[in-house]
């Protein structure tokens, strides 16, 4: 049975997690003079909501049923995918200086000064405390189990489903990091890549991430039948497709050379065989 009383505890206490590491986040970006640093924190901050919610079920805090392997199984997922996904990026933006993406939202935000400085309050409250609301909504599944008590019956066939969903999801995005990473690594590599994955989906990253989220929300409806927890995986898809991910990424991409030929031939976001001669 539901423990409503659990539920709401688990959620405060991820909200205030999260807002936590996203402050502590600022005060690493301010100190090292680039505020993509909040990429790591995003795998993260959801992993650590996982974390949240099995703390409260073991410590049976406001009613909470002790955990039992679906809530172990759930979070277990989330914190291997977080923490794959939070080392992919801090090694990839390593060494580098601030990505243009933020560079240009926060030009338009009217985040620097006349003399380039930093307005650190647009920054922490455009960038780091905006990133912890939308993690809290995207981890309400997670924070769902908190509350939620062993499924029986027909509900493992949604954990089995959502575990198979995730885990194809899972790998899809770590094969395409790896390979976008080896391209990268190539020198004579070509201005496109269309290798591998990226010859199925020009964003087989990105894809493979919304696959995650959909598999989380589907294996958590058999702790906690909370339907309206759907509202995670379709933010965190429409982020993926319309807000920071792939259709913003695109219009830097599409500046290449041999792009548009690339664009005609390979899927948007769900996978299919590329078209041949561009058809």
């Amino acid at each position: 049975m539901t423990s409503y009383p659990a539920l709401a505890l688990t959620s405060a206490l991820a909200f205030a997690a999260l807002l936590l590491l996203q402050l502590a986040a600022f005060a690493v970006g301010r100190k090292i003079g680039r505020f993509n640093v909040v990429d790591v924190t995003w795998g993260a901050g959801l992993a650590l909501v996982g974390v949240v919610a099995l703390a409260v079920r073991a410590t049976g805090l406001a009613g909470a049923a002790p955990p039992d392997w679906v809530a172990v199984s759930i979070a277990a997922a989330a914190a291997v995918w977080g923490v794959r996904l939070a080392v992919h990026v801090a090694r990839k933006t390593a060494g580098h200086g601030e990505d243009l993406r933020y560079a240009e939202m926060l030009g338009r935000l009217g985040a620097y000064r006349d003399d380039g400085s930093v307005r650190p309050l647009v920054v922490l409250r455009s960038v780091f405390l905006l990133q912890a609301g939308a993690q809290w909504i995207i981890s309400l599944p997670l924070q769902a189990i908190g509350g939620g008590d062993a499924p029986g019956g027909a509900a493992i066939g949604l954990v089995a489903a959502g575990l198979a969903v995730w885990g194809f999801g899972f790998v899809f995005e770590a094969v395409g990091d790896a390979q976008l990473a080896a391209f990268k690594a190539d020198p004579d590599r070509p201005r496109i890549m269309d290798r591998g994955l990226w010859a199925w989906t020009r964003h087989p990253n990105y894809f493979g991430d919304a696959c995650v989220w959909w598999g989380t929300w589907l294996a958590s409806l058999a702790t906690v039948p909370a339907v309206w927890t759907i509202v995670s995986p379709l933010l965190m898809t429409y982020l993926l497709v319309w807000g920071s991910g792939a259709r913003l990424l695109e219009k830097s991409m599409s500046k290449r050379e041999g792009w548009e030929e690339y664009a005609r031939r390979t899927s948007f976001f769900v996978p299919r065989p590329p078209r041949r001669d561009g058809s």
